[in-house]
């Protein structure tokens, strides 16, 4: 497609870096565009894809990119991204999503992979396709980009936090690759049982998980490169901050709300938590 369809939205030393540098996908560098937030200019679809701690300053970000016609479309972890923008832009311009079967590895600017994955989008029920949906769809087709529109975008949503609550966490603590998390019987057993504290939750808030999707995600997990990584092992390994608290965060303020035991988020929450604070007294 059109190199010009496309832009990053950014500012300050984020803004300045990508206009320079740009960004190198498999060994190749793209020189993609860069608006600054500040620039009045509505688009038709803004793809939100950040850590759930940059949100906040995202959704400013985006102010002037939003006009009365466009769709923002979030990518991000979690089951709470899109009715935080909704709360500001309206839910009427949300489009729900996540992303699956990727192993992106990412250094700096460079990003490696050997599995693209696909996104899932759409209405939070997709029985009968919406015209935003349909027009994402013909946009994705256009530029050959996998995707999939569940039925159930709300039990999808669920589906991909279970995962990240379970993989993400696990290697994170563990420094586990995706090969790690296959072989490794201690990992297996680490992440099932905190897979299994989110799906008791979601099963009382009536959202359609079940054991069996344990058993899908090693069929995803069978497609992934062995030396790949999660992006939680990839931030610990950085120095970044992770995002446990929106993972075992969530899962231990939804068990407290629903009565529901979560001593494996716990766990995984205080060991993170130690992580950062280790990596943020090295830095210093």
């Amino acid at each position: 497609m059109d190199p010009n369809s496309v832009a990053f939205i950014a500012n300050g030393e984020r803004y300045d870096a990508l206009e320079q540098n740009g960004v190198i996908v498999n060994g190749k560098r793209y020189l993609i565009p860069v608006m600054n937030s500040g620039e009045s200019i509505s688009v038709g679809l803004v793809i939100v894809a950040v850590k759930h701690h940059q949100l906040v300053d995202t959704i400013s970000d985006i102010k002037k990119a939003v006009g009365e016609q466009t769709i923002i479309l979030s990518v991000m972890n979690g089951i709470d991204s899109e009715e935080r923008i909704g709360a500001v832009y309206g839910m009427d311009k949300v489009v729900y999503g996540l992303t699956l079967g990727m192993d992106a590895v990412r250094v700096h600017n460079s990003v490696n992979y050997s599995n693209q994955g696909r996104i899932l989008f759409g209405e939070k029920d997709n029985s009968n396709l919406t015209d935003r949906v349909k027009r994402i769809s013909e946009l994705f087709n256009k530029a050959g980009i996998a995707y999939t529109v569940p039925q159930d975008m709300i039990r999808s949503l669920w589906y991909k936090f279970m995962i990240n609550v379970g993989a993400n966490q696990t290697s994170a603590v563990q420094r586990a690759t995706y090969g790690t998390l296959r072989l490794s019987s201690e990992s297996k057993q680490l992440m099932d049982s905190a897979m299994r504290e989110a799906i008791s939750i979601a099963k009382i808030m009536e959202v359609a998980l079940s054991e069996d999707d344990i058993d899908e995600w090693y069929k995803v997990l069978d497609t992934l490169g062995s030396d790949g990584k999660t992006s939680m092992l990839q931030d610990v390994e950085a120095g970044r901050q992770t995002e446990v608290d929106m993972l075992a965060g969530t899962v231990i303020k939804l068990g407290k709300r629903h009565r529901v035991a979560t001593p494996v988020n716990q766990l995984l929450f205080d060991e993170l938590k130690r992580i950062e604070r280790t990596s943020g007294e090295q830095s210093i």
